[in-house]
């Protein structure tokens, strides 16, 4: 189980944190999975209007910021969901 804790900015931008101690991850940086849910979400609710494009930025309170792009069609299409990775030491 986990929860996602998400605050909107503006109209199309949300900040986000994934706490997961369940999983023996204090905080997940970058959570595609849950943000394409969160999008599901947002237009289940018709809290946006597709189509549109979501920015949902994660990871800045543990100083591993995150840029997640949440792509929203028209009609009962799927959510897609667009974003960097780096690399980080072993």
């Amino acid at each position: 189980t986990t929860v996602q804790l998400v605050w909107r900015e503006g109209v199309d931008r949300f900040h986000a944190r994934d706490p997961f101690p369940p999983g023996g991850v204090v905080e997940d940086p970058a959570t595609g999975a849950a943000v394409a849910a969160f999008g599901g979400y947002l237009r289940a609710l018709e809290l946006v209007a597709p189509p549109v494009e979501l920015t949902v930025l994660q990871g800045v309170d543990m100083d591993r910021p995150s840029r997640l792009l949440v792509g929203l069609d028209e009609g009962a299409g799927g959510v897609r969901v667009t974003g960097g990775a780096v690399a980080i030491a072993p």
